[in-house]
């Protein structure tokens, strides 16, 4: 897995994701889980509200999702 959803904001449509794997804009993920179950490319990244290109493993990043994602859901790499 890339990473967990921690926490997910409804009308910004951002999830809140604690990385286990660096993870870039470009990327192709999955949110799998509780209820999540969808692909898309990472178009927009942050961290500490700065947009990022690139994050590392243990950061908490903010994702711009297409669909709801429910706190717990994992996001894995699609290859």
């Amino acid at each position: 897995p890339v990473g967990k959803v921690t926490h997910y904001y409804g009308k910004s449509e951002v999830a809140i994701v604690e990385l286990a794997a660096p993870l870039k804009v470009g990327d192709k993920i999955k949110f799998e889980g509780h209820g999540s179950d969808f692909e898309q490319t990472v178009g927009s990244m942050e961290v500490e509200h700065e947009a990022v290109k690139e994050a590392k493993k243990g950061n908490v990043v903010g994702l711009k999702v297409a669909q709801k994602v429910r706190e717990g859901a994992m996001v894995l790499m699609v290859e």
